[in-house]
């Protein structure tokens, strides 16, 4: 090859890095001048470091990102943050298999999460507006919070979100029929644009509030569980209500004092997920001794859906004296283990007790354990006609399943007479 060829060569590759370096630097400059731009075009900018803001810019847009430390000496209610480690630490040396078991996991693996939304109810008409998790290491707590300065503005606020989140598992509360499901319908309307949403693993602590203290609470609203059973105060709160009419007016007027109290109620919120999660755990390790007669039952119950029925048994037992309930759902976990010799003792002890309200279950029981293992139908047909009587006397007739339930009655009654004669 001539030297000519050889320098025209060169020449095409000097052109083409001297091109690709000014386009380089154009496409800084345009940063640049983005960054100069929106920066000048935040309002009330200073105000919002003050608070622990500072902007994010993706995509010609922006939104804001406040975050907090707390120490972990830090008391929200009867808690401080850091009692959840301890309760992480028994959780590892658990037996039991639970959807709250934190097994497996490290503390930093929870990611406790609540949104703002300008609506309840979800769909692409209601917009997130705030996102805020909370996320414990073994020396603070980080919250974190992701707010929309208005609309257009989304793609910035889900790219700060899911860039560098790197989470195992929610924490939230009726986070699987709300929270989640809006966060992935307004993720759907600009995926093209920001990262995937990742597979995770979900605690929703409203079903367990629900499970354990429907009887106990007039409503399992988050506000009622902090204040009734973790002992949370709020001073100056916002209700959450005002929360979306707030955010309208923030958007059209950068009034901050009321989106600044948003944001702190949404704070507080996320703290809350952290002492309500380190309060059920406890409660749900077997071994505890900070349940209530009401706790253990609805606990033993709920492992005993589980499968887990040693520590439905434990739990039971506790309370057998107590509780004819338990005591008959502990006799009915004896029989499936075929000790029909205890499980008709306990049956017996729940049929004589003048608080059961139920007593024509245990006597049914007790005739077919009778009938079926002892062969004895004269007493089996004592107990089943006694029992029918108890129905009869205890139930409302106007059921539509109460004559299906005295039918069989009947006919069990009518099987042990012809048994009894033979």
């Amino acid at each position: 090859m001539s030297m000519k060829n050889k320098l025209n060569r060169m020449k095409k590759h000097l052109q083409t890095n001297a091109s690709e370096t000014m386009s380089e630097e154009r496409e800084n400059a345009r940063d640049q001048d983005q960054t100069a731009t929106s920066l000048s075009s935040v309002p009330n900018l200073k105000e919002w470091e003050a608070f622990g803001v500072t902007p994010y810019y993706a995509n010609g847009e922006y939104c804001l990102i406040r975050e907090v430390e707390y120490d972990l000496d830090y008391k929200h209610g009867k808690y401080r943050l850091g009692d959840l480690l301890p309760v992480m630490d028994e959780w590892q040396e658990s037996s039991v298999e639970h959807p709250l078991s934190a097994k497996g996991h490290q503390v930093n693996d929870l990611f406790f999460f609540d949104t703002e939304t300008t609506g309840l109810s979800g769909g692409t008409g209601t917009t997130i507006f705030l996102l805020g998790y909370a996320r414990v290491l073994s020396d603070k707590v980080i919250v974190r919070q992701h707010l929309l300065p208005g609309p257009g503005n989304e793609v910035a606020l889900y790219q700060s979100f899911l860039e560098n989140v790197d989470y195992t598992t929610l924490v939230t509360y009726n986070g699987k029929a709300f929270d989640w499901p809006q966060v992935k319908t307004r993720h759907t309307l600009i995926r093209e644009h920001v990262p995937k949403l990742p597979a995770f693993g979900h605690y929703d602590l409203l079903h367990a509030s629900r499970r354990l203290w429907k009887n106990k609470l007039e409503s399992v609203r988050l506000a009622n569980v902090e204040k009734e059973i973790l002992e949370i105060e709020r001073k100056d709160d916002i209700p959450g209500f005002l929360a979306p009419m707030i955010y309208f007016d923030f958007v059209k007027t950068h009034e901050m004092q009321g989106i600044k109290g948003v944001m702190k109620h949404n704070e507080w919120d996320v703290l809350t997920l952290i002492t309500l999660y380190a309060h059920l755990s406890g409660l749900l390790l077997v071994d505890s001794k900070q349940r209530d007669k009401m706790e253990e039952y609805e606990i033993g119950r709920w492992y005993d859906v589980l499968g887990e029925k040693e520590a439905a048994k434990a739990l039971y037992n506790n309370i057998s004296d107590s509780s004819p309930q338990a005591t008959f759902n502990l006799g009915m976990l004896k029989k499936k283990e075929q000790n029909y010799k205890e499980a008709i003792i306990l049956f017996q002890k729940c049929f004589a007790d003048e608080n059961n309200l139920c007593k024509e279950s245990a006597g049914i029981e007790i005739a077919k354990i009778l009938e079926h293992k002892e062969k004895d139908y004269i007493l089996a047909l004592f107990y089943a006609e006694k029992s029918l009587e108890f129905y009869k006397s205890s139930s409302d007739k106007s059921l539509k399943k109460y004559s299906t339930i005295v039918a069989d009655f009947e006919k069990r009654i009518n099987r042990l007479k012809n048994k009894s004669r033979n």
